[in-house]
């Protein structure tokens, strides 16, 4: 099973719309997936699942038993301010270290509404998951000028589209 992780916890993403694109690729390519939507986080995560309380918020160990039962996960990223959203961290530091990611294989992709696709993002991003011990495929879709590209849950941009299928081709036997 792969876990794809929705980046942000904000409602209503492109993210969100992204993960649920990149889901049917997956059924496509025959594999399957599931979609973790930060926005699924309860409320006050950061106060019941981090340092001393971790382990004990029932529903942010649901996720974490979920995701931890994972080999393969792919990281949908929205760029926010230069990086990646902040709850994205916290969700990575809330998880069982190093157990939850070491050894285990990923995919990134970003998008961003400017012009550099969350390029920073994803760099920043593959940092902290090589210390963590995660093996980061080389491929990582950067996905620029978002509202203009992705329209009704649909690429309008055919490059975009082959991106992602090529990433995927790549990942499945990663």
């Amino acid at each position: 099973m792969i876990s794809i992780i929705c980046g942000t916890n904000r409602g209503q993403s492109v993210s969100k719309k992204i993960a649920l694109y990149y889901q049917n690729l997956l059924k496509e390519a025959g594999a399957n997936s599931y979609v973790l939507d930060l926005k699924e986080l309860p409320e006050d995560f950061m106060n019941v699942a981090l340092y001393d309380n971790a382990g004990k918020s029932e529903a942010f160990n649901t996720l974490k038993k979920k995701l931890n039962e994972s080999h393969k996960m792919v990281f949908i990223v929205p760029e926010y301010n230069g990086s990646f959203p902040g709850v994205l961290k916290t969700f990575i530091d809330a998880l069982d270290y190093p157990q939850s990611l070491k050894n285990k294989k990923c995919a990134l992709l970003s998008l961003s509404s400017g012009s550099q696709g969350g390029a920073l993002a994803l760099s920043h991003l593959t940092d902290i998951l090589h210390y963590c011990g995660m093996n980061v495929l080389a491929q990582k879709p950067k996905l620029a000028k978002i509202e203009a590209n992705f329209k009704e849950g649909q690429f309008t941009n055919e490059l975009y589209v082959t991106l992602l299928k090529e990433q995927i081709e790549a990942f499945l036997p990663f």
